[in-house]
Parts: C-alpha cells; sequence; structure tokens
C-alpha cells in the first residue's frame, strides 16, 4: 500500500470523550487534531451501542477529511463501509486480518496485534498492513494482562520481524521514551492517554512531534 505510517497517531478511546456535550465535543477535537497534522487516527469504542459509534464515526469522518486523515476504527469490520473510514485494527477475540481483508477488500488499512514478548505464530504471514506490539510500559488506557516489553522488547521484535514489517509501538509510551523505540526499530509509536488526557490535545500532539522531528 502506499500510506506512509507517521512517526506518530493518536488512539481515540471512546472513554475520552464526555458524556455531556458529546458531539460539540467531538467536532471540535476532530478539527484541532486535523489542523494540528494528524494523519492517522484510530477511534476505539469497545462498550457504546451501535448507534453512538455511528454517531462519533460520522463527526470524526466530517472534521478528519480522508484526503487529510485516514481513520481506522478497532475491531468494529462490520461498520468500517457504513462510516465511510480507511481501516480497521482487529486483535484476538476480533475478526481474523485474513477476515477483514475478504470483507473490505486490498485498499482499506488492516491492523493487527503483532505480539509481545516475542512475535505471534503465523503473523508475519498474515494480510495486514502494520502489527501492534506491547506494552512498552505501564498502561491506563487499556487493561491486558501482557508484560511491559520496555525498548529492549522493541528491538527483539525488530530483529524477528525483519526489515519490512511495519511496526506500531502501544501500550504505556512517553514523550521520554519515544525516540528510543522508534530507534529501537518502531516505525511507528500510537498513544492514547498521553495525548487526550491534556486540557489541548491536539497542542499536545504537536509537542510530541516537535520532539520526535
Amino acid at each position: 500500500m502506499s500510506f506512509i505510517f507517521p512517526k506518530i497517531y493518536p488512539i481515540l478511546d471512546s472513554k475520552f470523550i464526555p458524556t455531556n456535550g458529546r458531539k460539540e465535543f467531538s467536532r471540535r477535537l476532530g478539527e484541532s487534531l486535523t489542523g494540528a497534522g494528524v494523519t492517522l487516527l484510530e477511534y476505539r469504542n469497545k462498550n457504546g451501542s451501535d448507534s453512538e459509534i455511528i454517531a462519533d464515526a460520522a463527526i470524526l469522518r466530517s472534521t478528519m477529511p480522508a484526503q487529510k486523515v485516514k481513520l481506522i476504527i478497532n475491531d468494529r469490520v462490520d461498520l468500517v463501509d457504513s462510516i465511510v473510514f480507511d481501516g480497521v485494527h482487529v486483535d484476538a477475540g476480533d475478526s481474523t486480518p485474513a477476515e477483514a481483508r475478504t470483507l473490505l477488500g486490498p485498499a482499506r488499512i488492516i491492523g493487527t496485534f503483532g505480539g509481545s514478548e516475542s512475535l505471534l505464530p503465523g503473523v508475519l504471514s498474515e494480510p495486514a498492513d502494520y502489527l501492534s506490539i506491547g506494552p512498552v510500559g505501564a498502561t491506563t488506557t487499556k487493561q491486558t494482562t501482557k508484560p511491559s516489553i520496555g525498548v529492549g522488547g522493541v528491538r527483539r521484535l525488530r530483529n524477528q520481524a525483519g526489515s519490512k514489517a511495519v511496526l506500531v509501538a502501544v501500550g504505556g509510551v512517553t514523550l521520554a521514551t519515544a525516540a528510543q523505540i522508534l530507534t529501537a526499530g518502531a516505525n511507528t509509536v500510537a498513544v492514547a492517554a498521553a495525548i487526550f488526557d491534556s486540557p489541548d490535545p491536539a497542542n499536545e500532539f504537536r509537542r510530541w512531534m516537535e520532539s520526535l522531528s
């Protein structure tokens, strides 16, 4: 695929979107993140209703136009077409990358979990555009029992994956460690709380981009 993965992309978990004023908050957030230079964003909503997910997605798509921002949704392969998103991230228990590729075709972005201490068996043969790896450090956004792998774990996974695989480091990535993680072999770092716990997520994203430039 021709899409170039950025050094950093935000994961917008639904818990960061307030219940009151949800539409207006999402509209302002989408516009400000686009203005800040975000080119890839993952929207994750594990527990929301279909109507909530579709409503959030519509606002994100309208404020983050496809010619500027690629939008991927976590898990919901069945909604990608209807919400006009650019792809999906599937993990264990979700649809498989092969199922997602069959449903969505060759042009959509498909990501999946690649491993923690070591790559998952057979994962390099999956029809996925990127593999998420981690958690790199302690994370408060996504519940996981996997141990933190640190920068050394990123380096080991890169050695296992070879040079062609796109590796996205997730979980507990901080501004202090992001550059080291990229140097160790990750193509991209994906961050959630580090961006969206800030009073001004767009400005925080700019700060991260400046630090990694």
